[in-house]
């Protein structure tokens, strides 16, 4: 007959296995915010050191692709800040995940620690029987 902690067992590998799981997909949302993040980053160093570059007279119509460029640049950098957040919110959902699996992982670790527990004192207890019986049936000299 298999213990309840050994019957359990498979279910624990499976919450360990799926808490793995989570936390690599915790890390790769992490890049994947750190990389929405420095590409905001350029973009607004790039907006800057455009914007300081372009202080000298010029025509009308180089003005005026200046002002559609640094707007083209100025979306690139709403829609980059976009993204950003939705990372964020991307990284929350999956933190979430990982807490779950990592909870449900560890309260299996504990209630096949406690039959564990269980079951050692119930061994010793009829190991402890079983001398007590023997020296019941042992016979005086």
């Amino acid at each position: 007959m298999n213990s309840r902690s050994k019957r359990l067992q498979p279910a624990a590998d499976q919450a360990h296995q799926k808490a793995e799981d989570a936390l690599a997909k915790l890390a790769m949302q992490q890049q994947a915010l750190a990389k929405a993040e420095h590409q905001l980053d350029e973009l607004e160093r790039y907006r800057r050191e455009y914007a300081e570059a372009g202080n000298g007279p010029v025509s009308v119509t180089a003005l005026l692709n200046r002002q559609q460029f640094v707007a083209r640049i100025d979306q690139a950098i709403a829609q980059q800040a976009a993204e950003v957040n939705r990372q964020h919110r991307r990284l929350d959902q999956v933190r979430d995940h990982w807490q779950q699996a990592h909870a449900r992982e560890s309260a299996l670790d504990t209630v096949i620690a406690h039959h564990q527990e269980h079951e050692r004192r119930a061994e010793e207890r009829h190991e402890q029987a079983e001398i007590d019986e023997r020296m019941q049936h042992r016979r005086p000299r």
